[in-house]
């Protein structure tokens, strides 16, 4: 493929074909996985039916080791100028994933294709922010920046300048001269990340690059990959466990589950295909009306559920099919505000996190059963007598 580079995947006659054929998945995903190689514009990133298993521990001594699959039939792809968010709870595949593209684990089936750089520079073409810090303890932040511009064929001028941009945008000018050993853990995630992106690559791959940071870190942090990747011919990989770190930077979000992946498209594209409820909060102006006003949204909206009540204030949850059409829901809720005196009232989709929950909820039973030893049988034991 023209302007790939493959070196770090398995080459096309080495591509294993996956075992499995997709099953149930969301057509949102189908349609990502047919076009990947669809485009006006070739992507940064493809990754094609992704596979890996480990070989599992044993749960008796007696018993065999059972292969655990880690990601199956995973396909997405990264555009030029986008930063894909990839989320999901430990275990769901994300880091896996992200491992295999970066070439640290060869996939057991599938294959990952990387746009190189354009002069055909081999080495500076990936960017890396792994989960773990990999950093010299002894060398400080100026000499870690300087030897990664070094390695990544940066004239010494060009470098210079280069670091200065990148010390200033994520505040590290009075970090420079300490040893990394020497430092927060939030700062070592700010060089990590500094690091990935020194030298402008085309691919750069973010591991949970905020974990750790305070709140001010973590804004800044946000601010430099989006300034990196947009309006560019780059494009950046990012895994998180913060909803408020993928609706900061991300274009896309695709959301893993056991392995597979469960849904893939913009934030509020997730949230209008997958919110199943909306939320209504509704303030009245004297406490007398809350129990008047809590049967009028009973009969407006029959199966509301009411979630919390602080005073004044009431929430509650409204199932979609009782909302839509949205017009009518406003014109229902002008209505009440005039006849209950309603201080103020919200009606508001589901939030990303709940729609991240909700999909979540599968794994959190599968990994509940796989706790279970079948050949072990519960027996209720006896009751002794008082």
């Amino acid at each position: 493929m023209d302007g790939f580079d493959s070196r770090i995947s398995p080459r096309s006659s080495d591509v294993c074909k996956n075992p499995e054929e997709p099953e149930g998945e969301d057509e949102d995903v189908q349609e990502n996985a047919l076009n990947s190689t669809n485009f006006d514009e070739k992507p940064v990133i493809i990754a094609s039916c992704l596979r890996k298993e480990y070989i599992g521990k044993r749960k008796h001594c007696f018993s065999k080791r059972k292969k655990k699959t880690a990601t199956r039939n995973v396909s997405f792809c990264v555009r030029k100028g986008e930063v894909l968010g990839l989320l999901g709870h430990n275990g769901a595949g994300k880091s896996t994933s992200i491992k295999m593209i970066s070439g640290d684990t060869k996939p057991t089936a599938g294959q990952v294709l990387l746009k190189g750089s354009s002069e055909g520079d081999d080495l500076g073409f990936l960017g890396y922010c792994p989960q773990e810090n990999a950093l010299w303890p002894n060398l400080t932040v100026r000499e870690h920046l300087e030897v990664f511009a070094a390695v990544k064929g940066l004239r010494k001028a060009d470098a210079a300048v280069a670091i200065t941009r990148l010390v200033g945008a994520l505040q590290l000018q009075d970090q420079q001269k300490r040893p990394v050993k020497a430092l927060s853990e939030g700062i070592k995630r700010k060089l990590c990340f500094a690091l990935s992106i020194l030298g402008n690559p085309p691919v750069v791959l973010l591991d949970e690059p905020s974990t750790g940071m305070d709140p001010e870190g973590q804004q800044r942090m946000w601010q430099a990959i989006r300034a990196t990747f947009k309006n560019t011919g780059r494009g950046a990989l990012l895994t998180t466990h913060y909803m408020s770190e993928a609706e900061a930077v991300c274009d896309r979000v695709a959301i893993m589950v056991s392995g597979r992946l469960r849904c893939i498209g913009s934030i509020q594209h997730l949230k209008s295909k997958f919110g199943k409820v909306y939320l209504l909060e509704t303030k009245v102006k004297t406490p007398t009306q809350v129990e008047p006003l809590h049967s009028e949204i009973l009969r407006l909206f029959p199966q509301a559920a009411r979630q919390e009540r602080y005073s004044s204030l009431m929430v509650y949850k409204l199932p979609v099919e009782d909302v839509r059409p949205l017009a009518q829901a406003f014109f229902k809720l002008e209505t009440v505000k005039q006849s209950y005196d309603l201080e103020e009232y919200s009606l508001s989709q589901s939030t990303l996190e709940q729609v991240f929950l909700e999909l979540s909820k599968e794994q959190e039973l599968e990994n509940f059963d796989d706790e279970l030893d079948p050949s072990v049988k519960w027996k209720l034991l006896p009751q002794e007598e008082p």
